[in-house]
């Protein structure tokens, strides 16, 4: 048994118009997970035209891999403009279904924590979190998932969700444009009207601001001048919050963990 599952599609990404890299929040989660430890083991899947150049550099962290093949390998091109991204998505990956989660992607989810790698919308529906649930497991998801469209083209975001989806969670993460969407403001008071235990609002370079039951506290970081690709930094950050968790450090502590593990794989250390 892993101390932490990570569930979701490996991507092709385009940043700032270089040549396609291999991406998605199993990538990086795993990227995390090999430089500090953490016991994770992984679910996912891609087109199996791409399982080849994809998988290897996945299954090159160390980490116990599961795939099985899907009908598309979610895309996407960013650019970026300080902490600010714009993205397009170029193909949306399949969607995760209740018989994924109790069957073939089973075996890596023998965890208490699971963090579910949503990119879009459409890639885990609420019957989907409610599987993933099942037995006690604790879920962090990154509401980037959830106000994300699941349509090609330019990234769409709104709130219209299926507000069903938050009762499954244990954490939510989010940004200061996702918290707006979702609960229509940053203060604690707006993270907690959303009813997920655990919310983690990150604030780019400056830090992030943990709201659990009634504690609140500001996370602050030294900004890194350097000039440095931001993308996967989110997920890293959710990874190393539920090491620490899984390793029974509260919610204020789990987040400095995270925070010191972004900075040193930003900065290159």
């Amino acid at each position: 048994m892993s101390a932490i599952g990570l569930i979701g599609n490996l991507t092709v990404d385009r940043v700032d118009g270089r040549p396609p890299r291999i991406g998605g929040t199993v990538y990086y989660g795993a990227r995390a997970a090999a430089r500090i430890g953490a016991d994770t083991a992984i679910a996912t899947r891609c087109a199996a035209e791409d399982r080849d150049s994809l998988l290897s550099q996945l299954e090159g962290f160390g980490l116990p891999v599961t795939w099985s093949p899907g009908s598309v390998t979610a895309a996407f091109a960013f650019s970026y403009v300080g902490d600010h991204r714009e993205m397009e998505v170029e193909a949306v990956g399949d969607p995760w279904t209740p018989a994924d989660v109790e069957g073939w992607a089973g075996v890596a989810l023998d965890t208490e924590w699971v963090h579910v790698g949503a990119l879009l919308r459409s890639d885990f529906p609420a019957e989907t979190l409610a599987a993933l649930a099942a037995g006690g497991r604790r879920l962090l998801v990154d509401a980037q998932g959830l106000v994300r469209v699941g349509a090609v083209g330019p990234l769409r975001r709104d709130g219209d969700i299926d507000r069903r989806l938050l009762q499954h969670l244990a954490v939510l993460k989010l940004s200061e444009e996702e918290s707006e969407i979702l609960a229509g403001g940053t203060d604690p008071d707006a993270l907690r009207s959303l009813g997920v235990p655990e919310v983690l609002l990150t604030l780019g370079s400056t830090g992030s601001l943990v709201v659990a039951g009634g504690i609140e506290e500001r996370i602050e970081v030294t900004p890194i001048t350097a000039d440095v690709d931001p993308t996967g930094a989110g997920d890293t950050y959710a990874l190393a919050y539920l090491h620490a968790r899984a390793r029974g450090q509260e919610p204020i502590e789990a987040a400095r963990a995270a925070s010191a593990v972004v900075a040193a794989i930003l900065a290159g250390l």
